[in-house]
């Protein structure tokens, strides 16, 4: 299976930090009590990372799904109009026939 490198190519523009918070004097002072400690970590919702793929980042990766996929899968789509299917298929064919 032929694997490609696919490279960064944005850097990250805007990330958030979080800021420490500095517990008081009264917090650090008083002692949990089995009302006030939760028996079960709370769920936090996880912040959603987004990825933009460039138009030739788009082709890379559609060209390895092509590769990589089944055959009768290939010929399938070329056989629905996938352009890039047929010229796949048509690579194959000249790839065997020389």
């Amino acid at each position: 299976m032929n694997l490609m490198e696919v490279s960064m190519l944005n850097a990250v523009t805007s990330a958030t930090q979080a800021q420490p918070v500095q517990p008081t004097a009264s917090t650090q002072q008083s002692k949990p009590t089995a009302q006030s400690v939760p028996s079960k970590p709370q769920p936090t919702a996880a912040a959603a990372d987004t990825v933009q793929l460039s138009a030739a980042a788009q082709a890379q990766l559609a060209a390895l799904q092509e590769a990589t996929e089944a055959p009768s899968k290939t010929a399938q789509e070329a056989a629905g109009g996938d352009l890039q299917a047929q010229r796949l298929l048509a690579r194959e064919a000249a790839a065997k026939a020389a």
